[in-house]
């Protein structure tokens, strides 16, 4: 019995979906932040920031549009971020919160692979079909394993230079800075990640014989 066919969307397909919500999550509240820090200070810039997050939400209720629960995880953690940046009084707090919680992303990456359950597959099956001859081929469990390993040392990479870029413009006394080469690098970084691990499962899905879009 023939698989069915695995459709793979194309690059500039998944960046016309993925923009939207990148300028809304993360480019946004950067902007935010940094325009009323410059204009306001401090303490307003957490708060515009926070509320920026939570016109995300009501927009959506108000509208009947479903939210996802990661709005909800993202609304929540901001806010305790606002919260700890304020009560230590230092931007720099509420930009190094996240790295380390992407630092336990990392790890739990790297976890996921010596249980032999790469996160990358399941957070793949998550928006990909794929039968179940296909997963059960030993090259696609190699594929994962190593893609899961791949990310795990972006994801870490990521969180440590922008916790290098935060102190170090921090006591520079430079938050522009710290943004311009925080989100060049981390985009830099991952964009490259991104672009390769697309391209390497289409590579695989060709060499396994399997049509694709």
């Amino acid at each position: 019995m023939n698989s069915p066919p695995v459709t793979l969307p194309r690059l500039t397909a998944l960046a016309r979906q993925a923009a939207p919500k990148l300028l809304e999550a993360v480019v946004a509240p950067l902007a935010v932040f940094y325009l009323a820090m410059v204009i306001l200070g401090f303490q307003w810039a957490l708060a515009l920031t926070v509320a920026w997050v939570y016109l995300g939400v009501v927009w959506r209720l108000i509208r009947g549009i479903k939210v996802p629960a990661t709005m909800y995880l993202a609304a929540f953690a901001i806010t305790v971020r606002a919260v700890v940046a304020f009560w230590t009084g230092t931007w720099m707090w509420f930009f190094i919160q996240p790295e380390m919680g992407t630092i336990c992303i990392g790890i739990a990456f790297l976890a996921s692979v010596r249980l032999n359950r790469p996160i990358v597959q399941k957070l793949t099956l998550d928006y990909i079909h794929l039968p179940s001859a296909v997963l059960g081929h030993e090259r696609v469990r190699r594929f994962f394993a190593r893609i899961t390993l791949l990310w795990a040392f972006v994801l870490l990479a990521n969180s440590t230079l922008s916790i290098f870029l935060a102190v170090y413009q921090y006591l520079e006394g430079s938050l522009g800075a710290y943004m311009l080469l925080r989100t060049s690098a981390v985009a830099v970084i991952s964009g490259t990640a991104i672009t390769f691990s697309v391209v390497a499962f289409k590579r695989l899905l060709q060499r396994l014989h399997v049509a694709h879009a």
